[in-house]
């Protein structure tokens, strides 16, 4: 296994009053097992496509000429909501975490906002003769893409002409017929077909994720190597016993039951998993968010989230869940000579200290601080961080909102809110052209 999930000051013997006692977990638990026999079933009837992914390689196979044809681009725009934009993103993140791409890789950018300032910016700063872009939207009907993409597409087309816009241009969209699908038909481009069940959220270990990411020169086959690690054990499983998944979830659902925990803080020690935590927010609130259920994702970064948000946390109301993502990080960096301190006394703790070293102290200070006063907290121990370890993490809590939603009592996979709120869109768009 490629991450350890301690959660002994979860519980109320190891973290007080605030934890949850050791007999509620264990009866959320124990209840969350017909989750099992439904992620077995949506499995072996194809229901949910995701589970099979990480056995899959053909599919990696077929995308590599994409990846090598958009590999000639200087940089390559991902235009995208939600999950669309996100899952890439996080990938990405593992060779990229804004200082520039792999050598010999383009850059990768990830509109996923529909601000105008962004789009003038981009077609006034960017090479476009050298710009590869990907429109990706599972319905094909997503207003955002789609007016990303015509604007992108008039300044593309002024640039390098009509007849060279296909070159440029790769869609992402369901086998059917939408305006993703037209419009990509009428340039010319090529479409990719992104299977119809395969949520947004989820998609990360599908195309719409694998493809950016490869293009950045992440490793495709070790990313489903790591969720398999996961996923494996559970479709194996008799009960939740020991699932560590399972037990994540038992852990939040009980706690907002028994507890009044309402929040909880995802907070990576790591820059590579800001992004990640951003990709947990969506799934966890999304999926789980219906009929008055679910707990209020937020996401937070060791260490600059120690000068921001741990004095609410500790300070504040004790209805939170923390989430630590500590990596092995001991020994890495340059080490600090003594010499270049000055003989300055209030610096001599760092004498001979590598940056690795105050990041991992800094880490197990927080946590060891949280759980002082009283803060239910869990820890993930990571010895690296790499694409088995993000497949791990990924397919860990998709998981776990699974089995959290099979305690809640909610699909898993709708966004009916969300649906609302697009139909309304429309609506003030057709009638007036503003709210």
């Amino acid at each position: 296994m490629v991450y350890t999930q301690v959660i002994d000051n979860v519980l109320e013997e190891g973290v007080g009053k605030h934890g949850l006692p050791r007999a509620v977990f264990e009866r959320e638990l124990a209840k969350a097992a017909p989750a099992l026999d439904k992620i077995r079933g949506w499995k072996a009837d194809g229901t949910l496509p995701l589970l099979s992914l990480p056995g899959r390689l053909d599919d990696i196979a077929a995308l590599r000429p994409h990846v090598q044809r958009f590999s000639a681009f200087e940089h390559v725009v991902v235009i995208g909501s939600g999950g669309s934009s996100l899952s890439g993103k996080t990938l990405v993140a593992l060779q990229d975490v804004g200082f520039g791409p792999a050598a010999g890789k383009p850059k990768l950018w990830f509109c996923d906002n529909v601000d105008p300032a962004t789009f003038a910016a981009l077609a006034a700063r960017l090479p476009l003769e050298r710009t590869g872009f990907l429109p990706i939207s599972k319905s094909g009907g997503t207003p955002e893409t789609l007016t990303a993409l015509f604007t992108v597409l008039a300044a593309l087309e002024a640039r390098v002409g009509k007849a060279a816009v296909a070159h440029h241009v790769l869609a992402i969209t369901e086998a059917a017929d939408n305006p993703l699908r037209r419009l990509a038909t009428r340039l010319g481009c090529t479409v990719l077909d992104h299977d119809p069940k395969v949520g947004g959220r989820y998609s990360a270990l599908s195309l719409v994720g694998l493809l950016p990411a490869m293009i950045a020169g992440v490793d495709a086959v070790a990313l489903r190597e790591g969720a398999a690690s996961v996923l494996d054990p559970v479709l194996a499983a008799t009960d939740t016993a020991g699932l560590a998944p399972a037990i994540g979830a038992a852990l939040s659902v009980g706690l907002a039951k028994e507890r009044g925990v309402n929040v909880t803080v995802m907070m990576p020690y790591v820059d590579r998993l800001e992004t990640f935590a951003m990709w947990y927010r969506q799934i966890w609130a999304e999926s789980l968010g219906k009929n008055g259920q679910g707990t209020t994702p937020v996401r937070a970064l060791g260490t600059v989230d120690q000068h921001s948000q741990v004095q609410l946390y500790l300070g504040g109301p004790a209805d939170k869940l923390f989430t630590v993502l500590i990596q092995d990080t001991a020994g890495q960096g340059t080490r600090l000579d003594p010499a270049m301190l000055g003989g300055d006394k209030a610096l001599a703790y760092l004498g001979n200290k590598t940056m690795g070293d105050l990041l991992q102290a800094e880490a197990e200070a927080t946590a060891a601080t949280f759980v002082k006063n009283g803060r239910p907290t869990r820890l993930f121990r990571l010895k690296t961080v790499d694409e088995r370890t993000m497949g791990a993490l990924m397919m860990h809590f998709m998981l776990e909102t699974m089995f959290a939603a099979e305690l809640w009592g909610v699909d898993a996979f709708d966004q009916p809110a969300v649906e609302e709120a697009k139909v309304l869109t429309r609506e003030y768009l057709s009638a007036s052209g503003k709210p």
